[in-house]
């Protein structure tokens, strides 16, 4: 059995051009983002942990790898890091990291029975995580939708660095 051919990343392009081009804000609001979820009130981990997740819930390769890339670059083992997708039976996780994990799913999945964040999983969130953390994991979430239609729309180069088309 052969093994499907790829595609050679160098040729690719992303579909839109760089978007500093047409919105100069744009590196400041990615900037001021990155910054707020690196105020240390949670850890980095923690932060690549939810952001893989919401990678994984929308089904965009570009972040997965980026983000898994980020991960392996800090150190964590492939077991954790596997193990995201399927968090809720893997013992690879913290308590804190599972609730934050949760948060993220709720966030980004429809609740057909009711709020997407009720209060009894703000209640477990918060018995984890301070104020300033609270704020810094709904950030964590909220940066990855600022860069969710960047991803879809956009369609940067997985494993790549966006290099925008000319």
């Amino acid at each position: 059995m052969s093994t499907p051919a790829t595609t050679d990343l160098d040729d690719l392009t992303s579909r839109l051009p760089d978007p500093n081009l047409f919105i100069p804000e744009f590196g400041e609001i990615a900037g001021a983002l990155y910054k707020a979820t690196a105020n240390g009130s949670i850890p980095q981990t923690t932060v690549n942990l939810v952001q893989l997740r919401a990678g994984q819930i929308i089904g965009n390769t570009y972040h997965t790898v980026r983000v898994t890339g980020a991960l392996r670059k800090a150190g964590e083992p492939q077991e954790r890091i596997t193990a995201v997708a399927s968090w809720r039976d893997a013992p690879h996780f913290t308590d804190a990291e599972r609730v934050a994990l949760e948060l993220v799913e709720a966030v980004l999945t429809p609740n057909p029975s009711g709020e997407r964040v009720p209060d009894e999983l703000y209640a477990r969130t918060s018995a984890h995580y301070d104020t300033k953390a609270l704020w810094t994991l709904t950030m964590a979430i909220g940066q990855m939708c600022f860069f969710i239609p960047v991803a879809l729309i956009g369609k940067p180069i997985p494993g790549k660095e966006p290099h925008w088309s000319k």
